[in-house]
């Protein structure tokens, strides 16, 4: 996970680009909302969730599914909150 806190602007944004631009859409504009207000070990557990397969992070995002991890559960919240926000 270190290795992926310290990560560029632009190698963040190469990582949000997905298979599907619904996650495409949902993850670059949470990147430049949202992204810098994130503490360290969020910025971590973003990255991780990057790791996550498409449909599974989209089922997250889209609240089909939740995590049992609570962590990774609040961040998607967060990132959920966002981008509601953003389309208001």
């Amino acid at each position: 996970m270190s290795q992926h806190a310290a990560m560029s602007p632009s190698q963040l944004r190469w990582r949000c680009r997905r298979g599907m631009l619904e996650l495409d859409l949902l993850l670059s504009n949470f990147v430049e909302i949202e992204y810098n207000q994130l503490n360290r070990n969020e910025t971590a557990l973003f990255s991780s969730l990057l790791d996550y397969p498409d449909q599974a992070l989209l089922d997250l995002l889209l609240d089909k599914t939740t995590s049992d991890d609570v962590m990774i559960a609040n961040l998607v919240s967060k990132i959920r909150h966002a981008i509601h926000e953003e389309t208001k």
